[in-house]
C-alpha cells in the first residue's frame, strides 16, 4: 500500500524516478557497464565517464594523472583554453576531468535539451585534447603555483606526511599532487602516453541519469564508447598501511597552532561482510562529531581542541584508520598522549549501550539527506557497483545497523586492535 502511494504521489507531480540499474553494452566487442537511474523530476542529464585502474597510484611519475586531468580542462586543440570554455558556459554545460586515488573521471551536466551537444564537446575533447607545448606551460606554471601555496597549507603538509609515514614503499606513498622536482621533470610525453594508456574502452564504466529514457541513455554512452581505444583493463593493488608506530614533526616559524594528523592500519577489506559494523565504531569514536569519544575526551572535557575527528577508510586498494585535530602549540604532546589513551580504552571496553542507540538514530535518520539528489544516488549506484556490492547494497545496510547488537559490535571493536598501532604527523612551531 506504501509503495502504491508512492507511485501515486510520483505520478500526480509528473515525476517519474527508476532505481539505478547496471545494464551492459556491447562496444567494439566489449561488454562495458552503464549505471543509469531515470529522474524526470528535474529536465536535467549528466553522465560521468569513470577509468578504473587510472587513478593517481597508477602514475609512473608523482602529480602526472592530476598533471593530466589539468590538461583536459584545457579545452580542445581546434578551440583552445578560452573558446572551449566559452562555448559550454554559452549552451550552460558543465565539463571537467578529475583524477582520484584509483580512477580518471570526465563528468559532463547539462539541461536535458542540451545533453547530446555537451555529449559531442566531450567526444571532442577525448579525440582532440589540447595537448600542446602552450597549454602544458600553462599547467605546469599554475601547478608549482599550487605547489608553492601548499607550503604554508598545514593541514596539507600534516596530512601528505602522515601517508608518507604510512604507506611508505608503496603506490600510494607519494603526493599525488607531486612536488617541484617531479613536476619540473614531466613532459608532453608523459601527458600524453598516461592519456593514451589509461584513457581506454576496457577501463571505462558509465555512469549517466536524468530527464531521458533507457534507451536514450544507452545510445549516448555508446555514441561516447565507441571513439576509445581498446586498451587493457589495467590493475591496482591493495596496501595496509605500516604497523610501525611511526612519528614525523615539521616545525616552522610563523605557526599559531599544532596541526597533529594520526593513522594507523584497519584489518578489514571494503567488501568484508562486518563492514557495517565499522562504520558503526568509526562514528562512536570519532566520525559523529559532537558526542564521539574523541570529540568528548579532547574538547569537551579538556578544552584542547575546536574539533577532533577520526574515521576508518575502506577502499579498494587500501584501508586505514585516520584523524586529526589542531591545538595549541604547547598543549601538542598532552593531546597526543590522549588521543592514544582514547584510541586504547575505546578498543578495550568497547561503546556503550548509549553510544551504540545514538548512532543508530543518526546513520538510519539521515539516510534520506544522502539520497536526495541524483548525483548523490548515482555516486552510491557507482561505489556499490565499484566495490562489488551489488545495487541497494546501502539500503541492505541500513537494516544491518538497525539490527546490530551491542555485543557483536564490541567484539568487532575488540578485535582490531592495530588501530593502536599509531603514526603521528605533526607540524608545529
Amino acid at each position: 500500500m506504501k509503495r502504491l502511494i508512492f507511485i501515486l504521489f510520483f505520478l500526480i507531480q509528473g515525476v517519474f524516478v527508476v532505481a539505478a540499474e547496471v545494464k551492459n553494452i556491447k562496444v567494439n566487442g566489449e561488454d562495458i557497464p552503464v549505471i543509469f537511474e531515470r529522474d524526470t523530476n528535474l529536465p536535467i542529464a549528466s553522465m560521468q565517464l569513470v577509468f578504473k585502474n587510472s587513478g593517481s597510484m597508477t602514475e609512473e611519475k608523482e602529480g602526472l594523472s592530476k598533471f593530466c586531468a589539468k590538461m583536459f580542462n584545457e579545452g580542445t586543440k581546434k578551440l583552445g583554453s578560452v573558446g572551449f570554455a566559452r562555448e559550454l558556459e554559452s549552451k550552460a554545460i558543465h565539463l571537467s576531468a578529475s583524477s582520484g586515488t584509483e580512477t580518471f573521471v570526465f563528468e559532463i551536466s547539462s539541461l536535458k535539451e542540451q545533453f547530446k551537444e555537451a555529449i559531442s564537446f566531450l567526444k571532442e575533447l577525448l579525440k582532440d585534447p589540447n595537448f600542446t607545448k602552450e597549454a602544458f606551460e600553462k599547467v605546469k606554471t599554475m601547478t608549482l603555483g599550487n605547489l608553492k601555496s601548499k607550503e604554508s597549507d598545514y593541514d596539507y603538509i600534516a596530512a601528505l606526511n602522515l601517508k608518507l609515514l604510512m604507506y611508505e614503499n608503496t603506490p600510494l606513498g607519494h603526493p599525488f599532487l607531486g612536488d617541484y622536482r617531479s613536476i619540473n621533470s614531466l613532459t608532453l610525453k608523459d601527458v600524453e602516453d598516461f592519456a593514451k594508456k589509461r584513457v581506454v574502452l576496457n577501463r571505462a564504466i558509465v555512469v549517466i541519469g536524468g530527464d531521458m529514457s533507457e534507451d536514450e541513455a544507452l545510445e549516448e554512452a555508446k555514441s561516447v564508447l565507441e571513439i576509445l581505444p581498446k586498451g587493457d583493463s589495467g590493475k591496482i593493488g591493495f596496501y595496509y598501511p605500516t604497523d610501525e608506530k611511526r612519528k614525523k614533526v615539521i616545525k616552522k616559524e610563523d605557526i599559531k597552532q599544532a596541526y597533529i594528523d594520526f593513522g594507523s592500519p584497519f584489518y578489514l577489506k571494503v567488501n568484508d561482510p562486518d563492514n557495517y559494523k565499522a562504520k558503526v565504531a568509526a562514528f562512536i569514536l570519532g566520525a559523529g562529531g559532537f558526542g564521539s569519544r574523541l570529540m568528548e575526551e579532547i574538547r569537551v572535557k579538556r578544552g584542547l581542541a575546536y574539533s577532533a575527528y577520526s574515521r576508518i577508510n575502506l577502499t579498494k586498494s587500501h584501508s586505514d584508520f585516520t584523524g586529526y585535530l589542531q591545538t595549541k602549540l604547547k598543549s601538542a604532546n598532552e593531546a597526543v598522549e590522549i588521543v592514544k589513551e582514547v584510541i586504547k580504552d575505546f578498543v578495550k571496553k568497547g561503546a556503550s549501550k548509549e553510544e551504540l542507540n545514538q548512532a543508530k538514530k543518526f546513520l538510519l535518520g539521515s539516510e534520506p539527506l544522502r539520497s536526495e539528489t541524483l548525483s548523490q544516488r548515482l555516486n552510491r549506484a557507482f561505489l556499490e557497483y565499484y566495490n562489488g556490492f551489488g545495487l541497494g547494497y546501502y539500503k541492505r545496510q541500513l537494516d544491518l545497523i538497525e539490527k546490530l547488537t551491542l555485543e557483536d559490535l564490541n567484539a568487532f571493536i575488540k578485535k582490531h586492535k592495530e588501530i593502536n598501532d599509531l603514526s603521528f604527523s605533526i607540524v608545529t612551531k
